[in-house]
């Protein structure tokens, strides 16, 4: 559940361009980048050079590309990799030299020449035969910032002197290597980096050998499933449509575990997507892996939609809070309650022989008073539910919400060991874990600050204050705000800094 401004249900997305480089042909290697931390976008996980289509893209002639818009995308990653890694794959750079790459590169930036002048002044070409076109990938509808991505693959050209060196200038990408297909692989799977399925599933062929990996790649994404999105191993997300609150249209499922595997809030009621989980579990069965219990974070319609399906599906029990197997008793039967600090362990059994994933059960009530969370262990990853989304801020609507929880909450999975990762109930999962977390508790405390400032000079009802306050929402949102209002003045009055006179609320 979110508090953000509506926004519509469908986000067309953006045309763009992505560039697996490679080099070194007696040892390939491919070149990926880290994005900074600082990005709302994917910020902090692991990607391809690439960027967004730009209108002179298409003035660039393209060498054996008769096709515009494939034409324009090649440009595009071309264009991108070299603003962003100093790579230029090009026709004619094997007579620049590499200090003279650097200059060329410092010129673009500064927007001293456009890369069409750019091109032309040097004598350089872009050559679609120097470019493998590899599948398209479209980020999926529950992702509020959308992309339709060209990917292309291209070993880097020598230049003059040399081989071609890469440099990463700190601003979008924090950093950028080389590395084998196979190190790439092993890292992701260690749980040491958070990468999308159209970085992930190109290396997982590149594994098996360059030669041919693009039309191995093809031909599976004909007949694969897009679902699950594995960004770590062992994390499974399917997002499932459901009726909550915009901006999200989807509640994400995961799926966490090898060979042994828990389920968490199985949310949608309607049965196209329930099918969509099901088929998802039947591959994973099929695989040799079991199902040992569904998990519910937290009663709301949301995420407890296909709680009923699911148990009935595959036969397996069902664990919550006591709190919200309470609440929803009389809907859904809850087989055992789950306790703050529980362990469960997964083992990864034939799947993965050498890894287990230790979810610790926290609950972190505020959102809903049965709310849990789950924390891994060995790869600092935090299953948030709706405690922290990956867009907007969470909804705290009494009775069932309470600010003061909420806060603690925040500040105990602030205080967590080691964090590297949030999985989140609605949006995608992010790498920025401190700064989404800061940014969480300045935003309740500056909305408690200008409640608090509002009523120094006079005494003002919930819907008074929220006409003052929210002045950045949308009126069709203010039913939201004023339960959040609610929420925040309940705890200032448990603090003893504010106290009621009929509808409306004085400091004390």
């Amino acid at each position: 559940m979110s508090q953000s401004p509506d926004a519509p249900s469908v986000v067309v997305p953006k045309d763009a361009a992505a560039l697996i480089l490679f080099s070194d042909p007696a040892d390939p290697k491919l070149y990926w980048v880290k994005r900074s931390p600082l990005l709302t976008f994917q910020g902090g996980w692991y990607a391809y050079p690439g960027g967004q289509l730009e209108a002179g893209d298409y003035a660039v002639q393209v060498l054996n590309c008769a096709e515009s818009d494939l034409a324009a995308a090649r440009v595009a990653a071309v264009r991108e990799a070299f603003e962003e890694t100093g790579l230029l794959v090009a026709r004619g750079v094997e007579n620049l030299s590499a200090a003279y790459l650097t200059v060329l590169r410092e010129a673009l930036l500064a927007d001293r020449i456009s890369f069409a002048d750019l091109l032309a002044q040097e004598t350089l070409t872009i050559d679609a035969a120097m470019l493998t076109e590899a599948p398209r990938w479209v980020t999926p509808p529950s992702v509020p910032k959308r992309f339709n991505t060209f990917f292309f693959t291209a070993w880097v050209p020598d230049c003059q002197d040399g081989a071609q060196q890469a440099h990463i200038i700190p601003g979008e990408l924090e950093s950028g290597e080389w590395l084998r297909p196979q190190e790439a692989i092993e890292r992701w799977r260690r749980g040491e980096i958070l990468a999308a399925p159209p970085v992930l599933r190109p290396i997982q062929e590149m594994v098996r050998g360059l030669d041919g990996f693009v039309d191995r790649l093809r031909s599976a994404l004909e007949t694969e499933s897009p679902h699950p999105y594995e960004f770590r191993r062992g994390f499974m997300m399917c997002p499932l449509r459901t009726p909550t609150l915009a901006p999200a249209t989807h509640t994400n499922c995961y799926i966490v575990g090898g060979e042994e595997l828990v389920v968490i809030d199985p949310g949608s009621p309607y049965p196209e997507e329930q099918k969509i989980l099901d088929d998802v579990l039947e591959t994973l069965l099929r695989e040799g892996r079991r199902v040992r219990e569904i998990f519910i974070t937290h009663l709301h319609p949301d995420h407890i939609g296909g709680v009923n399906h699911l148990r009935e599906k595959v036969r397996i029990p069902v664990a919550a809070h006591r709190l919200t197997a309470e609440a929803i008793a009389d809907s859904i039967p809850v087989d055992r309650f789950v306790e703050d600090n529980e362990l469960i362990e997964l083992h990864g059994g034939k799947i993965d022989p050498d890894l287990t994933w230790r979810l610790r059960v926290m609950w972190s009530p505020g959102h809903a008073r049965g709310h849990l969370s789950f924390y891994e262990e060995r790869t600092g990853s935090l299953i948030t539910g709706d405690c922290i989304l990956g867009m907007g801020t969470a909804v705290i609507a009494p009775p069932e919400g309470n600010m003061l929880d909420y806060l603690a909450s925040l500040q105990r999975m602030k205080e967590l060991p080691r964090l590297t990762a949030l999985f989140p109930a609605h949006g995608p999962a992010q790498a920025q874990v401190r700064e989404i977390i800061d940014y969480y508790l300045a935003h309740r405390q500056e909305r408690e600050e200008k409640i608090l400032a509002a009523l120094a000079t006079q005494a003002l009802s919930i819907s008074e204050l929220v006409k003052l306050i929210y002045t950045d929402v949308p009126l069709s949102r203010h039913p939201l705000a004023e339960l959040s209002v609610q929420a925040h003045l309940e705890k200032l009055e448990a603090e003893d800094r504010v106290s009621r006179q009929g509808e409306r609320f004085t400091l004390n």
